[in-house]
C-alpha cells in the first residue's frame, strides 16, 4: 500500500500508516493455547477453527487425546435373541481412527427405553437381554470425521440377535454415527457388520467396500 504524504498532512499519514500496520496483524490467526485436563481456547479465524474441552482437543484438523463414546445395541424380541457371551465392538472414520472394544459387557451403563430417550435404569445391570435396549460408555481415540463403520463380534456358544446400534460422540455430535441395523443372528467368532465409509456407485446399485482388519500391535489402543 502507497501512502503519498505531503506537507502539513505528514503527521495524518504517519497514523494511517501505523494505523494500517496495527490492522494487518488480525488478519493473523491466534496463538492456539490447548491443555487437556481443562477447557481450551475456542477461535476463529477465516476457516481454522481451534476448539477443545476435558481431555480431548482438535487443532487445525489433527485431533488427540481421548473421547467419550455413548454406545445404545437393541436386542431384539424373538425367541433367543438375548446372550450372555462376550460381545467385542469396533468402530471408526474414513481416516482409518479404528475404536476397538474387546469386552463390551463391562462397558455397560445403563437401560434405556427404546420408544423414549429416557433411562429406566442407572444400575448396571446384565446387558444384552431379549427386548432391551442398553448403553454403554467408553472412551478412545477421537474420530476425526463422523464414524461411518461398525462391526460386532460374538464370543461364545450362545446366539445374539442385536436390533440396531448408534454410536454417540459427547465430544461433537457431528460426528456421531447413523443406525447399523442387524436383526439377525450373528455368527460366532467372526466380525460382523457394516462399512459405509467406501461406496462405489455401480449401474446395480451402491457397492461397499469390505473392510479388512489386522490384529493390533501392542503399541496400538485396545480397550478391553
Amino acid at each position: 500500500m502507497m501512502i503519498d504524504c505531503r506537507g502539513s498532512i505528514l503527521s495524518l499519514c504517519v497514523f494511517l500508516a501505523f494505523g494500517f500496520i496495527i490492522a494487518g496483524g488480525e488478519n493473523l490467526p491466534p496463538k492456539p493455547k490447548v491443555g487437556l485436563g481443562h477447557e481450551a481456547q475456542i477461535g476463529i479465524r477465516g476457516s481454522i477453527l481451534v476448539f477443545g474441552s476435558g481431555s480431548y482437543s482438535y487443532i487445525y484438523g489433527i485431533s488427540f487425546g481421548n473421547c467419550t463414546y455413548a454406545v445404545t445395541i437393541e436386542t431384539t424380541c424373538t425367541k433367543g435373541a438375548d446372550t450372555s457371551n462376550y460381545v467385542s465392538l469396533r468402530f471408526g472414520d474414513t481416516n482409518s481412527n479404528d475404536i476397538l472394544v474387546k469386552h463390551l459387557n463391562s462397558k455397560h451403563l445403563r437401560w434405556v427405553d427404546p420408544l423414549q430417550p429416557q433411562v429406566l435404569d442407572d444400575v448396571p445391570r446384565k446387558p444384552f437381554q431379549a427386548c432391551m435396549v442398553d448403553q454403554f460408555q467408553i472412551r478412545g481415540q477421537c474420530v476425526e470425521s463422523p464414524v461411518c463403520y461398525l462391526y460386532l463380534k460374538l464370543t461364545g456358544d450362545d446366539n445374539w440377535r442385536p436390533g440396531f446400534v448408534q454410536v454417540q460422540v459427547l465430544e461433537g455430535s457431528h460426528l456421531s454415527s447413523n443406525y447399523f441395523y442387524f436383526r439377525r443372528y450373528l455368527p460366532r467368532h467372526v466380525w460382523h457388520g457394516s462399512d459405509l465409509c467406501d461406496k462405489e456407485v455401480t449401474p446395480f446399485g451402491i457397492k461397499y467396500k469390505r473392510k479388512i482388519f489386522v490384529k493390533k500391535t501392542a503399541q496400538e489402543p485396545l480397550l478391553k
